[in-house]
């Protein structure tokens, strides 16, 4: 049965940019399963399946209903035991909690602020209307100000990558000898970036980024059929 997979798109639907959907189209595409994409943009996400989350992604598969990427990952793991493992047991799940964590807290901030306004471009006039609005009113300023600060920051961005970097110089991937459902919440923060701005969060020789290239290939080159924002 194919699973429906909601992903997020703006004005382009050839461009799809959440890090969350990310994660889990990389997860999908990991456990080799048939999966069909079906693109919502911001104001409509609200009435996906009835209401069943504010935020996306969200799969259907078959009568089930699963919102929330981290949630996603662990029912395909457990529905689909005999595809590739997500996280190879307990301990990887956990590693890959605390990954999506430092995420959250590390990467996301910094992007955010850095394709602010690109993100806002890639809407078309209803979802740029609204997300101006909602973001303004986090930040506090208008999303011009917010992004004009990205420059200053962005050593600060680079030099918080260094546990990241310090560990690649062990293993070639997240997940160790290959990549887990961890690498997944990493390369969805990176991907966000790179189809949202041509902004460059990293320097070619950093050990992330060649890391972050070897993702792009992965699957087929899943991640390298979008192209980087130019």
């Amino acid at each position: 049965m194919t699973i429906l997979f909601y992903d997020l798109v703006g004005s382009d639907a050839a461009r799809p940019f959440s890090p969350h959907c990310w994660k889990v189209a990389m997860a999908l595409e990991h456990k080799g399963l048939d999966y069909r994409a079906v693109l919502k943009r911001l104001v409509e996400v609200p009435e996906i399946e009835g209401g069943v989350s504010k935020t996306i992604p969200v799969i259907r598969d078959g009568d089930k209903v699963i919102p929330d990427s981290f949630a996603i990952a662990l029912y395909l793991e457990e529905a689909y035991p005999e595809q590739p493992s997500l996280f190879e047991g307990p301990g990887g799940m956990a590693h890959a909690r605390f990954i999506e964590r430092w995420s959250q807290l590390t990467l996301h901030p910094y992007i955010s602020v850095a394709a602010l306004t690109a993100l806002h471009a890639m809407q078309d006039d209803e979802n740029a209307a609204y997300f101006r609005k909602s973001r303004e009113a986090r930040f506090g300023r208008p999303l011009e100000e917010v992004t004009a600060s990205r420059d200053a920051s962005l050593s600060g961005f680079r030099a918080s990558l260094e546990p990241l970097r310090s560990m690649l110089s062990y293993q070639p991937w997240i997940g160790g000898e290959q990549p887990l459902f961890a690498d997944y919440i990493v390369f969805g923060a990176l991907q966000w970036a790179r189809i949202a701005t041509p902004y460059q969060l990293l320097e070619a020789a950093d050990p992330v980024a060649e890391w972050f290239e070897r993702c792009l290939d992965l699957h087929g080159g899943k991640g390298r059929s979008i192209a980087a924002a130019a």
